[in-house]
């Protein structure tokens, strides 16, 4: 709570008032100095984090056959502590989601944030502004989400770990495009394709008694039948640490539960449908002739923040290429990641740079 009262604070500080002018001056100045203060610890964080994906690419392949050749991995349930690989659910591949933000709201309960500025039917990426009459919100974490709404729509972007270039942290990293996942009989690991993250999943095994918080939390796995169970606490806070695009803060108190399983298309629809409704497409719906597809349904609870429990979605289709492609953002002539999250900071595009 004490890092929500603080990005109020700062917010308030800074001069963030009703008139778009004054907003976007200080905005900018703010956001501009942010950049600056973190450019180096971004540069050497991003060739880290590309090395790191190296090694577990080749790890990856060394433990494998044939690198890219499905394996059907033998593992234990949490439950039974062993099960055949028949019956372990094979997640191999790569998987695309295909529209931004990401999350597919659920049709009724608590659901995550819708964002309030429209375009063309569905939520305006250009404008992030989350809903902040969310009933799952506490009042601080509406606060929030409502301040950085305004800078949003004053043209000033805020920063977020996306266009920040910093790790994403869990459910954050959810909202990259595209996944794959390399099962092995004690661990997983999750690739995502923006910005080259990488997760590690220990399977069949307890969170320990205590859990130092890293970037993407201690992440503890297993099966239930059909589908692979993660759970994931202890997630490090950073400077630009938010659970979605429109900057929904979290607290050390930060819980989340992933279940994945195969669907058929007819179950695919549905998802597929609740995220055209909110959701800008910026691929077209992938296909597959065998009829299998990913679903990841996924719970969130912090204390801290929220009332209550909320889900929500990702529905995903087979894809042959991780290589990571930035869609062209309607209405700016540009393929930058960093225009499509609301202009990068308000400053000059030529300043802007890649993860």
């Amino acid at each position: 709570m004490v890092e929500i009262l603080i990005r109020i604070g700062n917010l308030k500080r800074h001069g963030i008032s009703s008139a778009s002018s004054k907003r976007t001056r200080k905005g900018c100045s703010l956001m501009q100095e942010l950049a600056a203060e973190t450019v180096k610890r971004e540069e050497n964080m991003t060739l880290q984090r590309r090395g790191l994906l190296l090694v577990v690419t080749l790890a990856a392949a060394a433990a494998t056959p044939a690198f890219g050749q499905a394996v059907v991995p033998t593992v234990g349930s949490a439950d039974s502590g062993g099960e055949s690989a028949a019956s372990i659910p094979d997640f191999s591949g790569i998987w695309v989601h295909g529209s931004i933000p990401g999350f597919e709201p659920l049709a009724s309960g608590p659901t995550s944030l819708v964002n309030r500025s429209r375009r063309n039917g569905v939520g305006n990426i250009l404008e992030l502004v989350g809903d902040y009459t969310n009933p799952i919100l506490k009042p601080e974490a509406a606060e929030v989400v409502k301040k950085l709404g305004e800078v949003s729509l004053a043209g000033v972007g805020f920063p977020s770990p996306r266009n920040q270039c910093w790790p994403g942290g869990v459910p954050f990293v959810l909202t990259s495009g595209a996944i794959q996942i390399l099962q092995q009989p004690d661990k997983i690991a999750i690739l995502y394709n923006y910005d080259h993250q990488v997760r590690h999943v220990r399977m069949n095994q307890s969170h320990p008694a205590h859990v130092t918080p890293t970037w993407y939390g201690d992440s503890a796995g297993h099966y239930e039948g059909d589908t692979l169970v993660i759970d994931t606490v202890a997630v490090r806070i950073g400077p630009f640490a938010t659970v979605d695009w429109y900057g929904t803060p979290h607290t050390e108190a930060l819980h989340v539960v992933e279940r994945y399983r195969l669907i058929d298309e007819g179950a695919a629809q549905g998802g597929w449908d609740r995220d055209a409704k909110e959701n800008f497409r910026v691929q077209p719906r992938p296909s597959d002739r065998n009829g299998k597809y990913l679903q990841l349904q996924f719970t969130v609870e912090d204390e801290g923040v929220f009332t209550m429990p909320w889900t929500a979605t990702m529905t995903y289709g087979r894809s042959t290429s991780l290589r990571r492609k930035h869609p062209m953002v309607p209405g700016t002539g540009s393929r930058s990641p960093a225009v499509g999250q609301a202009g990068f900071l308000g400053v000059d595009s030529r300043r802007t740079r890649s993860c």
